[in-house]
């Protein structure tokens, strides 16, 4: 029971519980001269205390703090312990106590002289003695030289121990690897070791609080592992994991010693073949919010966890934001956008009048300068707002004392107001707000807490809502809406760039009026780098208590949301559980499959290019190869009607057109420099325009504008008007405008809406050209090496790049950003849109399937013996056309795959 009511919670912030020892405890209060019986209990040996646990459980807890103790010593003398011996006598100027009547209130100071004796039960006295001597010489110390010496303390215990290994499960795994750790949890830190071997993760901590002496993960229910900063120090580790009897996911937060013990831990946990981790593409998810198949509630914890804010460690809590700003209205309408906050201005620039006196402030300032002389999230703040659901939390953060009443959370509105007001107070929002599983627990006093009294002689309970709110259950659901409607989904990538992202640091974030103090900014200080105790734990305890900045995650403009969560919840529930993800995305496997029509296998190299000579219905079919010949097909006779060799080079590309003599015109781009003009009604070339300098790589056309645009390995891509007449081409007279590039053209695309030309190249470099001025829109370094294929989405606001370095990329063409990023098992050659289904055909012969709107990969066909060069669809005929390295050109049935999403 007593193990029940002690809790490193009763301790100082961070302050480690080493030992527990069976005693019978007297005090002799000194002032009056009372000795009392001999009482049942246990000993806690601390860091910087000594708490007994009364066996009683209606006793309070006695805490002696080291630093109040003024003697610690073996009691010889049988004048007050008779017939005792083996006695501890501690004399102390004040002592503690707590959770009296096992209620959870602030703790008492008993400002009096007072000796306690102690009578171990099992352990000798001058076994402890020494250690708690030790302790209580680094009580004398000032706080920095305390600390670094309980750390040497620390630090010899754990040398002296190894891991028992009798607590292994299977006697043949084998041991990886073996360090001391410190498990942390919330104002935690429990000192122990941790253990890997080819199956499990164990941990065994130095003392016996845990309510397992040691904790056992298998390395196969691992499903993720996240390096943290704890400390400001890259050395923590979160792992997560799946406890399979209770479907319960858990997480072991730990911190280790130094940077290169915890990377040590970390790349040998990733090479065990057992653990097999979630592998979700950062991009993927900023992809699948766009769409609306993540809710924003779940991208801003996602991006929360990827900026190291995790919910173990108070100094980096997830933060959210404010969104409404009506707290006085009796209704709320969230489709009206007045009753939002502004999510492009950060708290403290929301009030203007407020915003002028910071900024004058800000003018008089000697560097480095700041506005905000408060943080958006710190530990206080945290528990400010979680106080009613952790009071256990503030007690021990603020030394056994909650708040003043009048400075608690007492009122919802009122918050709002200070946060818009008060010269100091710029608070952002915790997730608990936005959280409906939990139904707002945090905003009532559900344990009965004795907070005191406001001014005005009111009680403080629960929190108080906003007269919109029907309970506390319906004012988290109403804000989770809120959180989730047209309004702010429109506008959250403003606020992500202020936290998150380009607007966090720097000239963006004063443009910005988003400037902290110095020292809360990730890399700040190197704490590592500093010699003397004293500055370096002044420095800490200054981050710690004003709050840190997340890690920059986004160092350009986030893209903006394109779809509207409720539309989506309105017809399916939001994708968040990764059990469901991965059971939807076996069914789909299982179905999706293009079924054969025709095979034509009819050249003597591999096929370059596909086209169809008319879209609207199944008629033609070309292809081109690198034997330098073009084949005409019959998809309604199933049979090869044309083959023209064009060139003794290979072939690269072709596409078609009609001209406004209805003349059916045939462009195909050669290795050897030129632009092939085609005649097929007519079967003849009409002229060759040498329009390169080298090998013409790619083709495309614009119909509604009567240009044909080459790429070319002579690092450029040049504009053409399209062939209209039956005279002869002249180069100077047609060519519109040559784009020039750093290294091969190797790839092109128009937007459907033929505003925008994408050119991929050698290098791995996206240009985007504005195409009513040719001018440069944008260069993205989107890959390492060849672009293989790209391809805009349908509304031209991405585009879809993939490559030799087998990666899948998106990048968003606003704001010049990868939202998305994979890397698939063959390299990705060609790239072919049905509907919302993205078609990927690769070096295996394969073709994925790719869901644009749930921003996943569902499945993979394998078609052809090798590379597959072409691919091509024509939705309005159901139809999908391959062409591959194997010679061969299929054409497929696509009605079933289509219509699966």
């Amino acid at each position: 029971m007593e193990k029940e009511r002690f809790t490193m919670l009763l301790l100082e912030p961070g302050e480690i519980f080493f030992e527990d020892y069976s005693v019978q405890m007297k005090v002799l209060d000194t002032s009056i001269a009372v000795e009392q019986n001999w009482i049942d209990g246990r000993l806690k040996l601390c860091s910087k205390s000594l708490v007994f646990v009364n066996k009683d459980i209606n006793q309070p807890l006695i805490k002696i703090q080291l630093k109040e103790a003024t003697n610690i010593d073996q009691y010889e003398s049988d004048s007050i312990a008779t017939r005792r011996t083996n006695v501890l006598s501690v004399k102390c100027k004040q002592y503690v106590q707590m959770l009296e009547k096992n209620i959870l209130a602030p703790y008492k100071f008993i400002h009096k002289h007072a000796t306690f004796y102690f009578c171990f039960n099992y352990a000798k006295v001058e076994d402890c003695l020494p250690q708690i001597l030790q302790l209580l010489r680094a009580a004398t110390l000032p706080t920095a030289e305390q600390n670094a010496m309980i750390m040497v303390i620390v630090h010899s215990r754990q040398s002296r121990v190894s891991f028992d290994t009798s607590w292994l499960e299977d006697l043949y795994e084998q041991v990886v690897l073996e360090t001391q750790a410190n498990k942390v949890l919330p104002l935690v830190i429990n000192p122990g070791r941790i253990l890997l071997t080819t199956s499990r993760i164990y941990f065994q901590p130095y003392n016996n609080l845990d309510q397992h002496p040691v904790l056992k993960i298998q390395l196969k229910d691992v499903v993720n592992i996240i390096k943290r900063r704890f400390l400001l120090r890259q050395v923590g580790l979160e792992i997560k994991w799946l406890r399979q009897l209770e479907n319960k996911v858990e997480h072991l937060f730990i911190s280790l010693n130094n940077q290169n013990d915890r990377d040590e831990l970390y790349t040998n946990l990733l090479t065990q073949p057992a653990v097999s981790l979630e592998e979700i593409p950062q991009g993927q998810m900023t992809m699948r919010w766009q769409n609306g198949s993540l809710s924003n509630y779940d991208y801003l914890l996602y991006i929360n966890s990827w900026a190291d804010r995790t919910f173990h460690d108070l100094t980096q809590y997830p933060v959210m934001p404010w969104v409404i700003q009506d707290y006085s209205s009796s209704t709320l309408d969230l489709s009206d956008s007045s009753i939002y906050r502004d999510l492009s201005k950060p708290i403290g620039a929301l009030e203007p009048n407020r915003l002028e006196k910071l900024k004058e402030r800000y003018l008089e300032m000697s560097e480095p300068k700041f506005l905000y002389g408060s943080h958006y999230s710190a530990p206080g703040f945290v528990l400010f707002y979680l106080v009613r659901k952790y009071p256990q939390y503030m007690l021990c953060l603020q030394n056994g004392k909650f708040d003043h009443p009048d400075r608690m959370f007492n009122s919802v509105a009122d918050v709002w107001k200070n946060v818009l007001v008060n010269m100091s107070d710029f608070k952002e929002l915790v997730p608990e707000f936005y959280d409906t599983n939990n139904g707002g627990d945090f905003l009532m006093n559900s344990y009965g807490i004795d907070f005191g009294y406001r001014h005005d002689g009111t009680k403080i309970g629960d929190v108080q809502l906003p007269t919109w709110a029907n309970g506390p259950a319906n004012f988290v659901q109403v804000l989770r809406n809120a959180l989730e409607s047209d309004y702010v989904s429109q506008n959250l990538h403003h606020w992500i760039d202020l936290i998150f992202g380009y607007k966090q640091r720097g000239i963006e974030a004063e443009k910005a009026d988003n400037v902290f103090f110095h020292l809360c900014y990730e890399g700040a200080v190197d704490l590592d780098t500093i010699r003397d105790a004293n500055d370096r734990l002044g420095i800490e305890i200054q981050i710690m208590e004003f709050g840190q900045i997340p890690k920059q995650i986004f160092a350009l403009p986030h893209p903006k949301r394109s779809v509207s969560i409720l539309d989506k919840l309105c017809a399916e529930t939001v994708l968040t559980s990764l059990n469901r993800e991965t059971q939807r995305e076996t069914t789909l496997e299982t179905v999706c499959q293009l079924q054969e029509l025709m095979t034509f296998q009819s050249h003597k190299e591999s096929v370059s290019s596909i086209t169809m000579i008319n879209k609207d219905r199944i008629d033609e079919v070309v292809s081109v190869g690198q034997d330098g010949i073009v084949k005409l097909y019959s998809i309604k006779k199933k049979k090869l009607t044309r083959s023209v060799p064009l060139s003794l080079l290979p072939l690269s590309s072709c596409i078609s057109y009609y001209t406004s003599s209805h003349r059916n015109i045939l462009v195909v781009g050669s290795w050897d420099n030129s632009l092939i003009f085609y005649d097929i009604e007519f079967g003849r070339v009409i002229d060759t325009l040498k329009g390169h300098e080298d090998a013409v790589s790619c083709l495309v056309l614009s119909p509604s504008r009567q240009i044909i645009i080459s790429g070319s390995w002579d690092c450029t891509a040049k504009v053409w008007r399209s062939y209209i007449s039956g005279s002869k081409i002249k180069p100077a007279e047609c060519l519109i405008v040559q784009l020039d590039h750093d290294s091969k053209v190797t790839c092109i695309d128009i937007s459907r809406d033929e505003k925008l030309l994408a050119s991929g190249t050698e290098d791995g470099e996206i240009f985007v050209w504005n195409m009513d001025t040719y001018n440069l829109q944008l260069t993205v370094k989107a890959h390492t090496c060849k672009v293989n294929a790209m391809i805009f989405d349908q509304e031209g606001k991405s585009i879809i790049s993939c490559a030799d370095d087998k990666v899948f990329s998106i990048i968003d063409v606003s704001t010049s950003t990868q939202i998305y990023h994979t890397i698939i098992e063959y390299k990705p050659l060609t790239l072919a849109w049905l509907e919302t289904v993205l078609l990927v055909g690769d070096s295996n012969g394969n073709i994925n399937v790719w869901n644009h709107e749930r921003a996943i990969f569902v499945s993979q066909m394998h078609y052809h013996d090798g590379p597959i060069h072409a691919l091509l669809v024509s939705a309005e005929n159901n139809i999908v056309l391959t062409g591959g390295k194997d010679r061969k050109l299929v054409v497929w049935d696509c009605k079933k795959l289509r219509f699966l999403f």
